[in-house]
């Protein structure tokens, strides 16, 4: 039986309301959800996600429905979260690293996730490979090891003297081995010692930045968290209260007087989720999309803040840069 023969069979009288109520159900925004460690006045990254969204034909109060879900630092609320999510039924679930990923794949096997992460999913045991992830999982993969490498290389060459190099390690952060490793290795093929430093919340900050002064840590390398973009201004004020040279993850943290940075465009990271998420609702397949990892880099140099620590930036490194702020 046809469609139109169906209708016509229901009378007339009842037709027009069943229209009314399909063409009702067919605009309804399609619901999507977002999971994420960090808290919504800190995170910069939105606008990279909707638009990878939007380049998919979806745009956040038309035609779709974005659940946020913050822990605002409290990893522990992860897993409730991303449970409120599931009882939502939300079509895909956006994630951002470490707890985030975790908690959101705990939470469901079915529903598609899209990820950003800098550990290795494939050694997490995630995903099968990441070419075919399988499962319900894919995203973008950075290679937070060799990363971490290059930061510290790059922080040696603006501050040579720099025998000893303060490092913040977010507590609470899930980081693995590689990175670890890579971080150590770097500094001895440098010749430079490390001075790991804890940061379990925004209180700690205070008393590391005392101790590495008083340690005579000649330099601050910030470690990878998402923690430490939201308490960007906290972190790069007091950098220059103790006129410490310090390098970050992102440029987020030079627009406000960080030093320099050396790391991936997450506003792109963030569109690349957004775009994969929006795949996955024109009906491709979770599992059949490749994990994505960057190529391109970025370093990024404030001068003025080097002025300010009277530090004469090596040309090289000004060659190299990506973006210089003067």
């Amino acid at each position: 039986m046809r469609r139109r023969d169906f209708i016509t069979l229901i009378g007339g009288a009842a037709a027009p309301s069943l229209l009314c109520t399909l063409a009702a159900r067919a605009q309804q925004p399609v619901v999507v959800g977002f999971l994420s460690q960090s808290w919504p006045d800190r995170f910069p990254y939105l606008p990279g996600l909707r638009q990878g969204l939007k380049d998919a034909g979806y745009v956040e109060g038309e035609n779709l429905k974005i659940e946020y879900r913050w822990a605002e630092g409290q990893n522990d609320r992860l897993p409730a979260l991303a449970d409120e999510l599931v009882r939502r039924q939300a079509a895909v679930i956006m994630v951002g690293p470490g707890p985030a990923l975790l908690a959101a794949s705990a939470a469901t096997k079915t529903i598609p996730i899209i990820f950003q992460t800098g550990g290795d999913v494939v050694k997490q045991g995630l995903i099968a490979s990441l070419n075919r992830p399988g499962g319900n999982l894919t995203g973008v993969m950075q290679l937070a090891a060799a990363l971490t490498a290059k930061r510290l290389e790059l922080l040696h060459q603006l501050v040579p003297q720099a025998a000893l190099i303060a490092t913040f390690k977010y507590l609470q952060a899930v980081t693995t081995d590689d990175q670890a490793a890579a971080l150590q290795a770097a500094a001895r093929a440098l010749g430079v010692r490390l001075l790991e430093i804890g940061i379990g919340d925004e209180r700690d900050f205070e008393p590391a930045f005392a101790k590495l002064t008083q340690e005579g840590a000649g330099a601050l390398f910030v470690g990878s968290a998402s923690f430490f973009v939201s308490r960007r201004d906290q972190i790069v004020s007091l950098a220059g209260r103790h006129r410490v040279p310090a390098v970050y993850e992102s440029r987020e943290f030079n627009t406000i007087g960080g030093l320099m940075s050396y790391g991936t465009d997450f506003s792109t990271v963030y569109r690349q989720v957004g775009r994969y998420a929006g795949r996955v609702l024109n009906g491709e397949k979770v599992g059949d999309l490749p994990v994505v990892q960057p190529i391109a880099f970025d370093l990024v140099i404030n001068l003025k803040t080097a002025k300010v620590l009277g530090l004469e930036v090596p040309p090289q490194l000004i060659a190299l840069a990506d973006e210089v702020i003067e």
